[in-house]
């Protein structure tokens, strides 16, 4: 078999330098809690694909139900000769969100395109421009979701000019907000918007219950109400951005549901699929069925082989009760990292989705290198580790929520090991 070495000699001769990765090694197999590269080397996985893999990477219903799509047909646009799962994919996401009030949904193929339909239907929906968006924000890399995006580098570097008629406001950060309360830094986010730009002229206030390349930021108790009623106030229409932590990996089926938030549309992705590319909006269908037929799709959206995984991960998730699977195993990495460094100025989460936040000892500065050296010497140790962050401090953990529990805690002892360093 072909090394990783022989590997990234052919990569470099073939791949954009653009595209980057994580560590150099390349995948012969996965499954579970690991992943094995073509010389045999094992990692513990702490990444799931960012978030993707919540019911492993070969999950066996998946692996069959795809397989049974694929000697059937994979492709025939669900706009041009439509087909069962498409249909059966929206039901559950219809079922599955919350808000008690009648729904639509439709699909798309990524996380991004998600977003810039949900900004479409709003803004048809309501006739106006203007999105907000919040600090530390990350809503993916096509040229709206980057305008919506806050971190420069790696996503918006030179990549301008943007969409206009987007609008960020201050988010609650408890860590670095002085102490505020989450109605205390909704109301400065208000103020702002209300000076800036007017509740009258928002189409959308887009956000992530829980910030997800901006840090995994936890928002204090109180601000994600305040910001939703105050859009309900304005006639502007409320999207929660729950591609990261959607489908049981915050411990409920949405993030959302901690504080009983009943958004008017939600975006989905990434554990959506269980390893195949599906994305999709759910909401209120009076917003959902405003825009004229032709309006909404794509040519690969809904696919019928992404949506055969996406109905067996779904049936994954349920059978084995993966939110209570997603709580256990926050638990266990919140036990595990207490008190353990006074360069970690945070353990944050919730659920299967777990960050440290590295700060130069007795300050709340950034320490983006020690992050950096910690995520490294997980990887050489056989742990495979993301950072995220607006200052680049945090790291993130993201096992699958099928995890065995031996392989979780030896990532866990790795991850000890490399705090030493």
């Amino acid at each position: 078999m072909t090394s990783s070495e022989e590997l990234h000699k052919r990569r470099l001769a073939a791949v954009a330098k653009g595209v980057g990765s994580v560590i150099p090694h390349y995948v012969a197999s996965a499954g579970g809690g690991t992943i094995t590269d073509v010389d045999g080397r094992e990692w513990i996985d702490f990444a799931s694909g960012i978030a993707v893999t919540n019911v492993g990477n070969a999950a066996p219903r998946v692996v069959e139900a795809v397989r049974a799509q694929v000697e059937r047909f994979t492709h025939t646009c669900f706009m041009v000769a439509p087909y069962e799962s498409y249909v059966a994919v929206c039901e559950q996401l219809i079922d599955l969100t919350p808000g008690t009030f009648e729904k639509r949904a439709a699909l798309f193929n990524s996380g991004a395109e998600a977003v810039e339909n949900a900004v479409k239907i709003a803004r048809h929906a309501t006739g106006r421009p203007a999105v907000v968006v919040f600090d530390h924000a990350y809503h993916g890399r096509t040229n709206l979701t980057m305008a919506l995006t806050a971190k420069n580098m790696p996503y918006k570097h030179r990549f301008g000019p943007f969409a206009p008629e987007v609008y960020r406001a201050p988010m609650s950060y408890p860590l670095r907000d002085g102490g505020l309360t989450g109605p205390e830094a909704a109301r400065r986010a208000i103020d702002v918007l209300e000076k800036q730009v007017g509740g009258s002229n928002v189409a959308a206030v887009l956000i992530e219950p829980i910030q997800g390349e901006g840090g995994f930021v936890v928002p204090a108790p109180g601000f994600l109400p305040a910001i939703a009623a105050w859009a309900k106030a304005n006639g502007a229409v409320f999207i929660a951005d729950e591609i990261q932590t959607g489908f049981a990996r915050t411990g409920q089926w949405f993030a959302s549901e901690d504080e009983g938030l009943e958004p008017d549309l939600i975006t989905t992705a990434k554990g959506m699929g269980g390893g195949l590319p599906i994305a999709g909006v759910v909401g209120r269908a009076d917003l959902m069925d405003a825009v004229h037929a032709g309006g909404l799709g794509g040519t690969y959206g809904g696919n019928p082989v992404a949506c055969a995984a996406a109905l067996a991960a779904i049936e994954t998730m349920r059978e084995l009760d993966l939110n209570a699977e997603a709580r256990r195993i926050g638990e266990t990495i919140k036990a595990a990292l207490t008190d353990l460094d006074p360069g970690v100025a945070e353990v944050r989460g919730r659920g299967a989705m777990i960050a440290m936040e590295f700060v130069v000892p007795g300050t709340i500065e950034p320490d983006a290198t020690r992050t950096a050296a910690v995520s490294k010497a997980c990887h050489e140790a056989g742990l495979l580790t993301l950072t995220c962050g607006t200052y680049g401090n945090v790291l993130r953990f993201l096992p699958p929520l099928v995890i065995p529990d031996e392989d979780l805690r030896r990532g866990l002892d790795i991850l000890r090991g490399a705090l030493l360093t």
